[in-house]
């Protein structure tokens, strides 16, 4: 883990109320929803790194999301998303393998490719079973079968 302690003061996360940052201007945000295991993934990997100077927070509130963020941010309208060097990316283990190979601290996936690909299949088969019980939790019974094929 990344030396040292960040005291990380949490930002309240945009809604509909909210203007929208100024995007792409540099800065590097990682949009994300307290709330969200895929987003936490990408949290704790900013986290794990000590990126916490580097890649600003910007949570969101996924029940009074802003239209901006589908707009200007991240058309899939999905959490998270990194902005980084004027372009977004999306899906939660792309933006943690992003943020493993593009920014400094220690690594997170082993270098071994057999055990990356374990790894990696590993995480494959997590999200359909976090995606099936995060699907329950909302009370969205009828799409479970969908999620866990």
């Amino acid at each position: 883990m990344a030396t040292g302690t960040v005291q990380e003061v949490r930002p309240p996360a945009l809604d509909v109320t909210s203007d929208p940052p100024s995007v792409f201007d540099g800065t590097t945000r990682l949009y994300m929803a307290y709330t969200c295991p895929f987003a936490q993934r990408a949290w704790i990997t900013r986290n794990y790194k000590g990126l916490q100077d580097k890649i600003q927070l910007v949570p969101i509130d996924l029940w009074k999301r802003p239209a901006w963020y589908k707009e200007k941010v991240y058309p899939e309208n999905k959490v998270p998303a990194l902005e980084h060097n004027n372009v977004v990316i999306g899906d939660s283990l792309d933006v943690v393998k992003y943020i493993d190979s593009n920014f400094e601290g220690p690594s997170l996936l082993p270098n071994d490719p057999a055990k990356r690909e374990f790894v990696e299949e590993l995480l494959a088969y997590t999200d359909k079973f976090v995606g099936g019980v995060y699907a329950c939790l909302q009370g969205m019974e009828p799409l479970v079968p969908l999620l866990i094929t």
